[in-house]
């Protein structure tokens, strides 16, 4: 039987969950609230049932699971409420905006007995897959270290996100999901240390940009960068490892690999350059690497939802796990600490 959703908050987000939710195989729109009279409204021009206040979504019994989409400062406040009026709840990321509220909110969870979760949709992003393939394939060796980045040159939303007291800025709104994805290509290697620096470009209250350094244990390495004022985009992924390298552009590309299968070649021409001859730049021939494309994979959007449902009744584990979240969330609140006090952090018991 299908769950019974509702969502809180009808801007961006939460117009996207509705309408997931109405193509959805496991969930059914029960509805919206929002603060906001005129968003009600235009909910039900939609044709969509809009409820009077949250305390009225809180007391349907009818309502299994609510979709917190509203600025981030509320989400603790909204998602203790709901977990104690015994609704499931998903939160849009970040969950929250410290570890200790999340601590709170997962204790509500626990003590309710329902489902806590957060909406890190973008695990289920072509570009991400397609690295998390070829890091499980093993087809060019072990991770050595990856670069992720997301750049426009929009600046940041002309709206809450651009303001600190809602939990605001860049780190919070891409950082969050791109930090999930490469510490799941890692997969079990912690962090001993990071370093972060924030970029003011359009706006001075809240981080416009980043550029996030995480060094694993084992020497293993990860940058992370986010920019609103790239006129001219750096590749999406770029990855290394022992045996070759994988390069996506955008994520509407497949992904490139050059994979190593012979180290040494045995005469390598020089090349001129500019101003003289190199050897050690010089391209790699046919004899010792193999240069192919990989297809973006096929990606499911409603797959989120449906290890929800199957997890509130109990058939699945839920993929974004109380541990995960803390874990992302003390290195989001690292990073902000690193950018503060300008200088690496480090990790008495590495995360």
């Amino acid at each position: 039987m299908k769950k019974k959703l509702v969502v809180i908050g009808y801007g961006g987000m939460g117009g996207w969950h509705t309408r997931a939710a109405e193509k959805s195989d496991v969930v059914t729109l029960g509805g919206i609230y929002d603060i906001k009279e005129e968003r009600r409204k235009a909910a039900e021009d939609a044709g969509i049932f809009s409820y009077d206040s949250f305390e009225a979504v809180l007391a349907d019994p009818t309502v299994d699971l609510v979709t917190i989409a509203v600025p981030n400062d509320e989400h603790e406040r909204l998602t203790v409420a709901a977990l104690e009026a015994g609704k499931n709840v998903i939160d849009e990321k970040p969950v929250t905006l410290t570890s200790q509220s999340l601590k709170r909110m997962i204790d509500a969870s626990e003590r309710a007995g329902k489902l806590l979760t957060v909406h890190q949709n973008r695990r289920w992003d072509v570009d991400y897959l397609a690295m998390q393939k070829i890091v499980d394939s093993g087809e060019i060796g072990e991770i050595l270290n990856v670069e992720s980045r997301v750049q426009g040159s929009r600046g940041i939303p002309s709206d809450w996100r651009g303001e600190k007291k809602y939990g605001g800025g860049m780190l919070y709104d891409w950082g969050i999901h791109l930090l999930d994805q490469v510490l799941l290509l890692f997969g079990s290697r912690k962090v001993e240390r990071l370093y972060c620096t924030f970029d003011h470009i359009t706006n001075k209250e809240v981080d416009d940009g980043f550029k996030l350094e995480l060094y694993f244990e084992g020497g293993k390495e990860a940058h992370i960068e986010v920019g609103t004022y790239n006129f001219i985009a750096m590749p999406r992924f770029y990855l290394r490892c022992e045996k070759g390298t994988a390069l996506i552009s955008d994520w509407t590309q497949k992904t490139k690999v050059v994979r190593c299968k012979a180290w040494n070649e045995r005469d390598v021409l020089p090349v001129q350059t500019a101003a003289g001859l190199t050897k050690t730049m010089a391209p790699r021939d046919e004899i010792t690497t193999d240069s192919y494309e990989i297809e973006r994979p096929s990606s499911g959007v409603h797959d989120f939802y449906r290890n929800v449902c199957a997890a509130i009744d109990g058939k699945e584990k839920q993929l974004v796990t109380h541990e995960q979240m803390m874990r992302d969330l003390l290195l989001i609140e690292a990073a902000f600490c690193s950018v503060e006090e300008n200088q690496v952090v480090t990790f008495d018991k590495p995360l």
